[in-house]
Formats: structure tokens, C-alpha cells, sequence
């Protein structure tokens, strides 16, 4: 039930640190959700400039926040002002939440553990399965590294060659000698590779910008790869803008379950909301906020 909460002398503050910053649905997320469950708090959103991000970590200490949300362009930086790291941020080489455990900081990346919650809600699972990913950022980073951690057999990662390329290899080496999954790292124009890994892939995800507005018409592989996807291969896009990308419009063709980003988006912000407060984020009633808001024309 929704419930009025006045500001008093006992209300915490929670936080998003980012630039830019003010663009931020996490502000909605989060007061809907303090409102709904009667918690005496509040999140704001604050731009911090390039050098800022050191200061306002302390402030989280000096103001007993419950914490804060990390994003660009401080996620690597942010790791070393932390006092603990958990397996996920150490593993993908980059956090998005600061977990304030009386003055104790401890960094988290909800971001895999909130693409793959959102696909448990939709029965999906890859604890000893075959996965694929395209690309090689920060979001593929996550998402691998959550694969490992959660019990994937094996996971194929495809990306264009170059400097980004030959980085992620030293990151996937420590995934995969810290949980032991096999994690193969393959150029993108292999496309024999490539076919050999959508056969055996329970999962394909695409964690690249390539068919995001106003590139609509890119895919992140070449389409007649994509005729090799069977049914049984759930595919995910982590683009929301389209709500529906190329790829996912294809892989539907094929008969294959598909989601797009908005359900990571989500849960990423639960999994923070539940560190923070340890009770669950109503996702149910705010998954319309974060649709009605991110599907603006």
C-alpha cells in the first residue's frame, strides 16, 4: 500500500552519482518504491563534475547513507574508494552500487545479477548451459561475469578485433580462473565460430549499441547467421530504444523466447534496492513507471 512519508530527522538518503546525471529514472524507481513499503527514505540524483567523485564518496560515510548507484563515468574509478568489493564487481572491473554497512563501503555490479534475475522471471536459466554474448564492454563485462559466477558451462564471447578485443581477454582470464567456466573470446568475422556457438547456445545476447536509435537497421552480426537460430535459443537485446530491435524481430521469426533491456534496467535497481533496505523492490507496480518512461516518443 502506498503510504505518505514525511521527512523527519530519521530519513536516509540513497543516491545516484553519474555525469550526466539528471536524466535518470533511478529517482522514480527507488521513491516509488520507499513510498510503497513505507521506508523512511529518499533518492536523489546528483551530477557530479569529472573530479568530484572521491568527495562525494566520503559523503556517503559522513551522512550515513544507505548507499548510492555508481554510472558513467565513474564505474571503474569508484571501485577504489571501496573497503570490500563483492565477486561481481572484482570480476566484471567495474561497480554501480555503493552498499553503506554502518560506514563499511562495499561495491556491487547489479547489473548481471539483474539481466539474469530478469530472466528467471521469465524461466530462462543457464547454470550449465551454453551462452553467447556479443561485445565486449562494460555491459557484456557484467553479464559474463554473472554467467561464470552463476554456473554457466560455457560462455562464448564475439567482438570486432582491437584494443578493447585484446583487454577483454586479460578480464575473461581472471573470470574464468576465479570460477572456472570455459569462456572463449572469438573475432566476430569468424563465422564459422560463430555458427558453431548459436548451435550450441541455450542464450544469445547482444550487449553492443548496434541497433539502437537512430541505427534501427544494424545488427550485431550478420543476419544469416542468425538463420542458424533455433527456438530453443532465448535472445536478448539489451537495447530498449527500440522496444523491439532488428535482431529481436528476427529471432522472433525464428520462434525464439526474446526480451530486451528494460527488464535489466529494473531488476539491476531492485538488486540495489535490496542491499540497501534488505526487503524486495515492488516490481510489479514499477515496471509501468519505468515502460510509460522509457518508451516516451
Amino acid at each position: 500500500m502506498d503510504q505518505a512519508i514525511e521527512i523527519n530527522g530519521k530519513t536516509r538518503l540513497a543516491g545516484f552519482f553519474a555525469n550526466p546525471a539528471k536524466h535518470s529514472i533511478s529517482p522514480l524507481m527507488h521513491n516509488t518504491a520507499f513510498s510503497l513499503l513505507g521506508i523512511n527514505a529518499r533518492y536523489l540524483a546528483f551530477e557530479l563534475p569529472s573530479d568530484g567523485l572521491k568527495r562525494a564518496i566520503q559523503t556517503v560515510r559522513d551522512f550515513d547513507m544507505l548507499g548510492v548507484n555508481i554510472s558513467m563515468p565513474f564505474k571503474i574509478e569508484a571501485m577504489s574508494y571501496m573497503d570490500e568489493l563483492s565477486d561481481s564487481a572484482r570480476l566484471s572491473g567495474s561497480m554501480n552500487t555503493v552498499v553503506n554497512l554502518e560506514g563499511k563501503l562495499i561495491g556491487y555490479n547489479t547489473d548481471g545479477s539483474g539481466f539474469f534475475k530478469d530472466l528467471s522471471e521469465r524461466d530462462i536459466s543457464i547454470v550449465g548451459q551454453t551462452m553467447t554474448v556479443l561485445g565486449c564492454g562494460g555491459a557484456a563485462s557484467a553479464i559474463v561475469a554473472q554467467a561464470a559466477l552463476d554456473g554457466a558451462k560455457k560462455i562464448y564471447v564475439f567482438n570486432r578485433k582491437g584494443a578493447s578485443f585484446d583487454s577483454f581477454r586479460q578480464r575473461l582470464a581472471l573470470i574464468h580462473q576465479t570460477t572456472n567456466c570455459q569462456i572463449e573470446l572469438v573475432p566476430i568475422d569468424n563465422l564459422q565460430m560463430l555458427a558453431h556457438a548459436i548451435d550450441a547456445s541455450r542464450l544469445l545476447v547482444n550487449a553492443t549499441s548496434l541497433g539502437m536509435k537512430p541505427h534501427e537497421n544494424q545488427l550485431p552480426l550478420p543476419e544469416e547467421s542468425l538463420q542458424r537460430l533455433q527456438a530453443s535459443t532465448a535472445v536478448v537485446d539489451i537495447i530498449y530504444n527500440p522496444f523491439e530491435t532488428k535482431l529481436l524481430t528476427l529471432a522472433k521469426e525464428k520462434g525464439c523466447q526474446t526480451a530486451n533491456g528494460l527488464g535489466m534496467l529494473l531488476y539491476q535497481g531492485a538488486d540495489a534496492f535490496e542491499l540497501w533496505t534488505g526487503q524486495k523492490m515492488p516490481t510489479e507496480e514499477i515496471y509501468p513507471l519505468v515502460l510509460k518512461e522509457k518508451t516516451k516518443k
